[in-house]
């Protein structure tokens, strides 16, 4: 059985580039979760346990919609967008998680996923230092992310719905994801998702800081 919450490991980037992507269809917005938990026995559900997660850092580029890059537990996990399939669900390639402080070259390198340019001049960042320089990027921005998660299974694709808090700014989610698209496809429409927009983590986050409307 799938495990939704699975910890948190530090990985390569070779390492990480040999994991299958999921495809995640997700949406956004208020009165998410009364309409998910209203259609969520359409199909064989499995629940999982409810998680209050550990606050992330997620930080945002104005380069890219397409590098997902967050700090949880003072790991940071880097996802990239690698395509889309027919449906428009999007597919997130892991490149690599990293256990801070981060030497001059994994720094580089996160930041030559963001897009962004910075001098860098030390020889290693503690997580700290990073954060405060993302903050006085004209180009950046560091978010404080809290999730209060429901993850549960129908038919076999992954499923959660959850409450987020963005900068405390409060929003509901759901998502689909898996290697099965065509049953994803039919997930997503018991779900009574289907005519929203699927909208990932940093649209969302950049929506409510207003850097993209």
């Amino acid at each position: 059985m799938p495990d939704v919450f699975a910890q948190n490991v530090a990985t390569s980037a070779d390492e990480a580039a040999k994991i299958v992507p999921r495809a995640e269809f997700r949406v956004f917005g208020q009165g998410v979760i009364d309409l998910v938990q209203g259609k969520i026995w359409n199909g064989k559900t499995v629940l999982f346990a409810a998680r209050k997660m550990p606050l992330e850092t997620y930080f945002l580029s104005v380069h890219t919609n397409e590098a997902n890059v967050k700090v949880r537990d003072g790991l940071l996990d880097i996802k990239t967008k690698t395509g889309e399939t027919p449906e428009g669900y999007e597919i997130f390639q892991p490149r690599g998680k990293f256990q801070f402080p981060v030497n001059r070259a994994d720094l580089s390198e996160i930041l030559s996923h963001l897009k962004v340019d910075m001098k860098l001049d030390k020889d290693e960042y503690p997580i700290e230092t990073f954060i405060e320089m993302a903050r006085a990027h004209s180009d950046m921005a560091p978010v404080n992310v809290e999730k209060m998660r429901y993850g549960f299974t129908i038919d076999g694709i992954i499923c959660e719905y959850a409450t987020v808090w963005f900068n405390g700014a409060q929003i509901e989610t759901a998502c689909a994801e898996s290697e099965n698209y065509a049953g994803m496809k039919e997930v997503v429409e018991g779900m009574g998702l289907s005519e929203m927009p699927n909208t990932n983590y940093l649209r969302a986050a950049k929506r409510v800081l207003g850097m993209i409307v």
